[in-house]
């Protein structure tokens, strides 16, 4: 920082007020006696009967009169001229202080404020501070003008540390919005990897409950798997096929229902999963979902049929979808 240091200034303030004082205990002693010097030195001899006669005799004392000097700046005085000076120095100790501390904190957060001058110029200020403090002995009307000198010193220097501070605190605020903005980002991409793992854990878990139901009863019965009591896995297929039309689809997307409903279910429907708790043909989460399309979910091929291509539509637009879903994650 191009500056006098505050504490330099300080003790230079506090020399010359300790020098104005003593100077003006010397001058005032000198007024003292000079007083009473005046005063004696004015005291009339008797008038001559030509000094009576011409009436010139006040005239005569009126010269003797002496004026008194002007007084000084000193550090207990209360009048203005002496107050405003010594404000005007405390005001610039105050002012180079607050420029370090600027340009110190500036250079601790290492951040870009936005101008590379990051330096508080306080020399005018010091110079106009050294000149005050050393005219502090001076007669009092010659004082001022230094005074306001430091004064506009004081007004610059503040005003550019007042620039930088605000340009500091616009810096923390911008980083401070970009970390919150990280830390978001990264627990939104952390919930949503947790989630994703959990539904790949329970799709794998269903596959794998559906492999070991449907290879069971492969080996144990030796007759077709019935889609429930009296319906075989044919006959819900083809209660299947049937509503195809109502849903807009084709003849070709059968085949993709076939096979995601043979692996998720073997299109029983008694099919449970106790793994995961998915239920029926088309493996409802929870089963109980299947209500929405009829109050007899648990029995009912047609039920579990509509309410499965219902979801099919919804979430993957065809059973192809929903098939190709299937074999890249395992699950649907």
């Amino acid at each position: 920082m191009r500056s006098t240091s505050a504490a330099a200034l300080d003790r230079r303030a506090r020399r010359a007020r300790a020098r104005a004082g003593r100077r003006t205990t010397v001058v005032l002693s000198a007024l003292a006696v000079g007083v009473l010097a005046t005063a004696g030195a004015a005291v009339p001899s008797p008038l001559s009967a030509a000094e009576a006669s011409t009436g010139l005799g006040d005239f005569a004392l009126a010269s003797f009169t002496t004026a008194a000097p002007t007084a000084i700046v000193t550090d207990d005085a209360t009048d203005p001229i002496s107050t405003s000076a010594h404000d005007a120095l405390d005001a610039a100790t105050a002012s180079v202080e607050a420029a370090a501390a600027i340009e110190a904190d500036i250079e601790s957060a290492g951040l870009d404020i936005g101008t590379d001058d990051t330096d508080v110029d306080t020399t005018v200020l010091a110079a106009a501070a050294t000149r005050l403090t050393n005219g502090l002995d001076l007669p009092a009307p010659l004082v001022p003008s230094l005074t306001d000198e430091v004064t506009a010193g004081v007004a610059a220097v503040d005003g550019e540390v007042a620039e930088l501070r605000t340009a500091l605190d616009a810096a923390k605020k911008r980083k401070a919005e970009e970390e919150a903005a990280k830390k978001a980002a990264a627990e939104k991409a952390a919930r949503e990897a947790a989630e994703k793992a959990a539904a790949e854990k329970a799709a794998q878990e269903a596959a794998a409950a559906s492999s070991s139901s449907g290879s069971s009863t492969a080996t144990s019965a030796p007759r077709p798997a019935y889609a429930a009591a009296g319906t075989s896995a044919a006959e819900a297929q083809s209660i299947a096929k049937g509503m195809l039309a109502s849903y807009g689809w084709g003849g070709d997307q059968f085949s993709c229902l076939v096979s995601l409903w043979n692996k998720e279910s073997g299109w029983n429907v008694s099919a449970y999963n106790a793994g995961s708790g998915a239920y029926g043909i088309p493996q409802a989460l929870p089963g109980s979902k299947m209500g929405s399309a009829g109050a007899d979910w648990q029995t009912n091929a047609a039920t579990q049929i509509s309410w499965g291509l219902g979801y099919i539509q919804g979430r993957y637009g065809t059973p192809c979808g929903a098939w190709g879903h299937s074999q890249s994650t395992g699950w649907y």
